[in-house]
C-alpha cells in the first residue's frame, strides 16, 4: 500500500530530560537527532511529504526561557541541515502563524524554504506557531472574504474548495499520523487532514525515535486496510 505523507507529533522530549534529571533544554537538543533521522527515513522510503509538529500555538505559553532557546535552536538546525536536505533534494515548506517568531528564526527559515524551493523530491513541512483550529478559522476567514467579493459562491463550497484554502493546499492529506511518547491525542494537529489517518502510537519518548522505530510505524500502516468509509468486498 502505497505512502505518501507520514506526519509526526515528535513527543517526549521534556519528559526524557526529566527521567535523566536534566532540564526540559537538553530533550530538546538530544531530539534533533530523532528528527534528522526521521528526514532521513522520509527520503529512503519515497515520502513526497514529511510534516512535522515543530511548534505549536499553544507552546508560546511555555516559560519565555524555554521559548527563546527552542527559536535559537530552530536557527541552528536550519543552518546545520539546509545542506543536507539540498543534497537529498529535499523541499522545505512551513505551516502556521510565522508572524509570531523572532525576526532572525523567521528570517532564516523564510531563507531556507527559498533556497531549497527548486527542489523536487520528498517536500519536508515543518509546523511552526502551527495550530489545527486556527488553521481551519484562517481558511474560514480567506473564503468569507471572497464570497465577499463575489469572487466564491457559497453554494460551490465543498470539502475539495475549502482544503484549497489550508495551509497544506494541494498536498495529500497524511496516510500515517505517527505521535510519540505514548499520548493518544492529536493535540490541535492538522484536524482537518486526519480525518481519515492511520494513527500509530509509540512509547518511545522523541529523543529515543530512532529508524527502527520510524520503520515499526510503517509497517504498522502496511497491515491497515483503508476504507474512507465504504465497505471492502471480500
Amino acid at each position: 500500500m502505497k505512502i505518501r505523507h507520514v506526519a509526526i507529533i515528535m513527543d517526549g522530549n521534556g519528559r526524557w530530560a526529566k527521567s535523566k534529571g536534566l532540564e526540559r533544554f537538553f530533550g530538546h537538543r538530544h531530539g534533533t537527532r530523532a528528527t534528522v533521522a526521521a528526514v532521513e527515513c522520509g527520503v529512503e522510503i519515497g515520502l513526497e511529504h514529511l510534516t512535522l509538529f515543530v511548534f505549536s500555538s499553544e507552546n508560546w505559553q511555555r516559560p519565555k526561557k524555554e521559548v527563546e532557546y527552542l527559536m535559537n535552536l530552530l536557527v541552528e538546525m536550519i543552518a546545520q541541515e539546509v545542506p543536507n536536505l539540498m543534497k537529498n533534494n529535499v523541499r522545505l515548506y512551513s505551516i502556521g502563524n510565522l508572524s509570531k517568531l523572532p525576526e532572525t528564526p523567521r528570517q532564516k527559515l523564510l531563507e531556507a524554504i527559498e533556497q531549497t524551493s527548486k527542489n523536487t523530491g520528498m517536500q519536508l513541512n515543518l509546523a511552526i506557531s502551527y495550530g489545527g483550529r486556527m488553521e481551519i478559522v484562517d481558511a474560514a476567514k480567506k473564503i468569507a472574504e471572497l464570497a465577499k467579493k463575489g469572487e466564491l459562491n457559497p453554494e460551490n463550497l465543498d470539502e475539495k474548495e475549502f482544503s484549497k484554502h489550508l495551509y497544506l493546499q494541494g498536498a495529500p492529506d497524511p496516510d500515517l499520523i505517527i505521535r510519540t511518547g505514548g499520548e493518544y491525542r492529536l493535540s490541535n494537529y492538522l484536524l482537518w487532514q486526519a480525518a481519515y489517518s492511520e494513527f500509530f502510537v509509540s512509547d518511545v519518548l522523541w529523543p529515543n525515535f530512532t529508524k527502527e522505530d520510524f520503520a515499526k510505524a510503517i509497517e504498522f500502516y502496511s497491515t491497515r486496510q483503508r476504507r474512507f468509509g465504504k465497505v471492502i468486498e471480500e
